[in-house]
């Protein structure tokens, strides 16, 4: 019996229903099912139906468009990318780095649906980067692989991009796709036009985190190692859905061999050798735009605050993003997606994109300077201003025009 047929019959006693009534109801009701099988054309974009539902199908989540898989061979073995779109004249590539635990769709699915971002994308070829190893369905790595340092790893980018035709990047990164790409940049500045790096940490560990890292690992299952990167301690405590879905992911759509061998490479990582000039002698920091952003309580939240300190100030967007918990790409996509759009205007392009909480007007043009463009985004991006004033770490003492006041600024939205 199919969906939308359901019967109250036999009526009650005492109550007759001629067989011709029956008949017409009947004939009725098989009409609507008929009609009914093809209302549904499409699938609900992910933010529709909720980040956390029906996460083993996330293959299908894809934001729409002409995606296509690649290998691309490297120096360092092959790596998994997926493209949408041709590069455009002398536009740079949207190009992304998932988290550790992750892979570009668990990471940017969400992210990349919504639908103000879809309004972005489309002026650009965006292209989505896995881990070696992370991708979904990915064959276990053999016994005795030795997986790519953080170094290879960034060093394997170069050839994405001469694959491709890129003629330079827009990099997005979360975590150890924030380091790789950060790396990438140091080594092939000519390559990045501009960076946004959530949830970056460009210390290495210690010898006693490294230790209670390794401990944390005979201890518990390798979903409940990653977690606690990657989530907030208050999302872990109350346990919300998507913490639930999330371990249910880790363990089902990553291979948990080649997982182990990623976050063993992580944790084993080096401090990014970057300091913001003047402070040592041959300082070597990034030289593109970069916007920094960091959920409310995050656990990376202390390593992003070391990482705004190493950068340039007139250079350099903090965002710190209210009820965002860990991974604000996932919890708060609409307003990173307002600020990456004046991110990119601000590097000037796209003059204008449809807004549609303005009734389709454009928004303001790319001839703000970045000081102004940051406060009118966290003015819109829905709440309050934690820094309208530039944090002390990052002052600068230039007072000779706007272009050299402090652009690095600590915005809570």
């Amino acid at each position: 019996m199919g969906p939308g047929l359901f019967w109250n019959f036999p009526p009650k006693a005492g109550c007759t229903v001629p067989q011709s009534l029956l008949q017409t109801i009947l004939l009725s009701r098989m009409a609507g099912m008929k009609e009914q099988q093809f209302t549904e054309e499409k699938p609900l974009l992910p933010e529709q139906r909720g980040v956390d539902s029906d996460m083993e199908s996330c293959e299908q989540l894809m934001p729409p468009g002409d995606w296509k898989e690649h290998d691309v061979e490297t120096p360092y073995g092959m790596l998994h990318v997926v493209i949408r779109g041709a590069p455009k004249g002398n536009k740079p590539a949207i190009l992304t780095y998932h988290d550790v635990g992750l892979n570009h769709k668990l990471c940017f699915n969400t992210f990349f649906s919504n639908e103000d971002m879809q309004e972005i994308t489309k002026h650009f070829v965006v292209c989505h980067v896995d881990a070696p190893g992370q991708q979904i369905g990915a064959p276990q790595m053999p016994q005795g692989y030795q997986y790519p340092t953080m170094d290879q790893l960034a060093s394997m980018l170069p050839n994405v991009v001469q694959h491709f035709g890129f003629k330079s990047i827009v990099g997005i990164g979360v975590g150890a796709g924030a380091y790789i790409l950060a790396k990438f940049a140091l080594i092939f500045p000519d390559l990045v036009e501009g960076l946004v790096l959530l949830n970056i940490d460009p210390n290495g560990k210690g010898w006693i985190d490294w230790a209670a890292t390794k401990l944390s690992g005979l201890t518990s299952t390798l979903p409940d190692v990653v977690l606690p990167h990657l989530f907030s301690q208050e999302e872990l405590m109350s346990n919300t859905e998507l913490v639930q879905s999330y371990r249910q992911q880790i363990n089902n759509s990553v291979n948990q061999f080649n997982l182990q061998l990623f976050w063993n490479m992580y944790n084993s990582r080096r401090d990014l050798e970057m300091n913001r000039s003047g402070t040592v002698l041959n300082a070597k920091t990034l030289k593109c735009p970069v916007m920094l952003v960091v959920g409310d309580n995050a656990p990376a939240e202390e390593g992003v605050v070391e990482c705004n300190s190493k950068l340039d100030p007139t250079t350099t967007t903090f965002l710190k993003m209210a009820d965002s918990g860990g991974l604000p790409q996932l919890t708060q996509p609409g307003k990173l997606t307002e600020a990456f759009k004046y991110f990119l205007q601000g590097m000037g392009y796209i003059a204008y994109v449809k807004d549609r909480r303005l009734s389709g007007g454009p928004v303001p043009s790319a001839s703000m300077t970045r000081l102004a463009r940051s406060r009118t985004a966290s003015l819109t991006s829905a709440s309050s201003v934690d820094g309208s004033r530039s944090r002390a770490c990052t002052h600068s003492d230039s007072t000779e025009g706007v272009g050299q006041v402090s652009h690095t600024m600590e915005v809570s939205c």
